[in-house]
């Protein structure tokens, strides 16, 4: 008895502490999403950093593959809306335009049953998360996205985009940070996952492609650094 009375004592200490932790994380870096103006100057910020990135040539790029974190790889064939999901000993041949249509193996045998759609529905949200750390850039003039312009402290351009539909999390937001020439250095983020509004990642090393396009090979978040690897897009 007495060392369950520890062992609570000592989780509701700890909950106390990360609670305390959390509560001044949250007061430090916490902001609400900027009020933006929309209109010519954000288009022209969008059509701006989509030139830098080589946006031409990206929607003629069909094969993108990569490696997320060490942990999912990926070979997205963009023509077709078929990507090859792979992590542990799942692959899962996602159809973007019928899930209901995609493949499952385990141990490279075919799944007709559950956990089929189980892992379909993983393999999904591993996409539309994963990807968007690598192409968001490419994004801010897809459907259903709202842009709009917003001026820092420093006095520079931010963009704000909005993405009102798709994806896994509709709703949330991004404030883009350029350099002078349009290319992405970071973004802030209001996302539902996050309860902590503003928090900040880098978009680093960018890599030029085969295709001419530029892509992202690291992104640092907090203490966490997320690396793109295996990383290749060709035609």
């Amino acid at each position: 008895m007495k060392i369950i009375k520890k062992i609570l004592k000592f989780i509701s200490i700890a909950l106390l502490l990360l609670i305390a932790v959390f509560a001044v994380v949250y007061f430090i870096f916490n902001e609400p999403v900027p009020k933006g103006k929309t209109g010519p100057e954000a288009e022209a910020l969008a059509d701006k950093m989509l030139k830098a990135v080589n946006y031409t040539n990206y929607k003629k790029t069909r094969f993108i593959e990569w490696t997320f974190a060490g942990k999912h790889s990926y070979k997205w064939d963009k023509e077709k809306k078929l990507v090859d999901v792979k992590w542990d000993n799942y692959v899962v041949k996602l159809n973007l335009n019928n899930y209901d249509k995609s493949e499952v193996l385990i141990d490279n045998v075919k799944m007709h049953t559950e956990p089929r759609q189980e892992l379909i529905d993983k393999a999904v949200g591993y996409f539309n998360n994963d990807s968007f750390w690598l192409v968001a850039p490419f994004k801010v003039k897809d459907k259903g996205v709202t842009r709009s312009v917003v001026t820092l402290e420093n006095g520079k351009k931010a963009l704000l985009v909005t993405y009102t539909q798709g994806g896994s999390t509709p709703g949330d937001s991004y404030l883009w940070k350029l350099n002078d020439s349009g290319f992405p250095e970071s973004f802030k983020m209001w996302v539902s996952i996050i309860p902590i509004g503003g928090l900040e990642a880098t978009w680093d090393e960018w890599k030029i492609m085969e295709t001419t396009t530029y892509l992202p090979s690291s992104h640092k978040f907090l203490f966490l650094n997320i690396e793109m690897t295996n990383l290749k897009a060709y035609n």
